[in-house]
């Protein structure tokens, strides 16, 4: 006779309880059903990451001012938006701040 615990040592374990087997199974489903639900989540938030980010481009509604006139010889190379001004970083390591409205030069900043 065989060890309840030990079971079969050939791996034929005749006495095997139905109900422990259907909850194996039921087990076995969930975990592949689980596997599956993560694989299609993951595939789906890479491809709204995808879509929502195609390009790293300046974002529509963020040009350029088309009122701003930089200094001769300036060249910009970044700008940023107030309530009513513009500051622009120039190539020349400094920053203007012009009129939003106006488009005139309010500031000129040195940066060291």
């Amino acid at each position: 006779m065989t060890d309840p615990v030990q079971g079969d040592p050939k791996g034929l374990d005749a006495n095997v309880d139905p109900k422990a087997m259907a909850g194996l199974t039921l087990m076995r489903r969930l975990v592949t059903s689980l596997l599956v639900v993560m694989i299609l989540g993951f595939l789906l938030l890479i491809g709204l990451l995808v879509t929502r980010f195609p390009s790293m481009s300046t974002p529509i509604g963020f040009d350029f001012p088309e009122n701003i006139t930089l200094p001769d010889g300036a060249q910009a190379q970044n700008f940023t938006r107030g309530a009513d001004w513009v500051g622009v970083v120039t190539t020349d390591n400094e920053i203007l701040i012009f009129d939003a409205a106006s488009g005139d030069l309010r500031q000129t900043v040195e940066i060291e």
